[in-house]
């Protein structure tokens, strides 16, 4: 419990710490947070937080041709779009090891075209609205993100 615990305050904190420590709103980077890329079998996941950690603040994944996006994490993007219902049964969030709420956004929602465009991503979390912004290095991770998710083809 505790292994599932820890992960998921240590991201509330950095998302509350960002919030508060942004006088203009705007997430610059805290040490070692930052935009990650990662495949596994045939999906992709895009995920701001710590590499190569469970600390994940926001994580998408999709499979090629799909052009919908799933999210995980206590921040989500700010779009009045977001899918948050789900009929079936609720499974275990890989993040925080809770019950996960099956949230969705499709790939042509107004919010992730201008992610896609700019490498910046206004979201929502407990510690309000904020802006995750992308270096150009994570930006090029972004622009193969969105290529991948867009193809119907592995």
């Amino acid at each position: 419990m505790l292994k599932f615990a820890i992960p998921a305050v240590a991201a509330l904190g950095l998302i509350a710490f960002a919030a508060q420590s942004s006088a203009t709103d705007v997430e610059r980077g805290e040490p070692g947070m930052g935009w990650h890329l990662s495949q596994e079998g045939a999906m992709a996941k895009l995920a701001y937080g710590v590499a190569n950690s469970d600390q994940v603040a926001l994580m998408m994944t999709c499979e090629p041709g799909q052009q919908q996006l799933a999210v995980y994490g206590d921040a989500v993007p700010a779009t009045p779009r977001l899918m948050r219902a789900s009929m079936t049964e609720a499974a275990i969030d890989p993040l925080s090891g809770d019950l996960e709420e099956d949230i969705g956004v499709s790939l042509r929602d107004p919010t992730m075209q201008a992610m896609a465009r700019t490498g910046r991503l206004t979201v929502e979390g407990d510690a309000g609205r904020f802006q995750l912004t992308a270096t150009r290095s994570e930006r090029a991770l972004i622009d193969r993100f969105f290529a991948y998710c867009g193809t119907d083809h592995v």
